[in-house]
């Protein structure tokens, strides 16, 4: 990923935590069928590793686990938000006219070793730890127990398990930093406006980070 410095997010705190918040990744592979993307959930182990491990599982008939090995490079990307930003958004294009269209977005690009787990106790262990977390802020939380023994055992026979050490972490948060806070502020305060509330206040903060400097 091309990433200029003045959008680089090199706090690995910072990248994890877009990661928990944010836990539907796209794993990019290169195995034996080529070059393919799945979109995963995954569960991400903060403190393993030296900058994580990241676990997730797929359907069995799903080709992927079959077509890398153990040990293959894998990449999965993460997204936070993005939002169109038009020329018009900056003040200083009704002064100068040297504004263009752009796209900004807040993304996490996971580089790791693939291991591919199929063992049953590896998979519920997985899957009850995606339920907790996700199941957490419902009134009355699902639980894997609450499902008859022998159906949940079947489905669990129907997933195969992936785990990814991360070896490198790119983050690119690309928020109009190149722009003086006057247009940044403006920008972010429409996008704001128009229900594009992660990029805008995203941006807003970039912009009072600007001016405390």
């Amino acid at each position: 990923m091309y990433v200029p410095e003045h959008f680089n997010e090199p706090d690995i705190a910072v990248l994890h935590d877009l990661i928990a918040r944010h836990p539907l990744g796209v794993l990019i592979t290169h195995g034996s069928a080529g070059l393919d993307a799945n979109h995963v959930p995954f569960h991400l182990d903060k403190v393993s590793g030296s900058l994580g491990v990241l676990h997730c599982h797929v359907a069995r008939n799903n080709p992927v686990w079959q077509s890398v090995l153990t040990g293959d490079q894998v990449l999965v990307v993460f997204k936070e938000a993005d939002a169109y930003v038009s020329p018009q958004f900056y003040p200083s294009k009704q002064v100068t006219h040297k504004q263009v269209p752009t796209w900004n977005y807040k993304v996490v690009h996971a580089h790791g070793r693939v291991t591919i787990r199929d063992d049953e106790r590896y998979v519920r262990g997985l899957v009850a730890r995606l339920t907790r977390m996700h199941e957490a802020g419902e009134t009355v939380p699902w639980k894997m127990t609450d499902s008859p023994a022998d159906f949940i055992n079947t489905l669990l026979t129907a997933i195969v398990g992936i785990e990814i050490e991360v070896t490198r972490l790119e983050g690119k948060f690309k928020l109009s930093q190149n722009k003086d806070v006057q247009d940044m502020t403006q920008a972010g305060q429409i996008l704001k406006a128009r229900g594009a509330h992660a990029i805008g206040d995203a941006m807003l903060a970039g912009a009072q980070a600007k001016t405390s400097e």
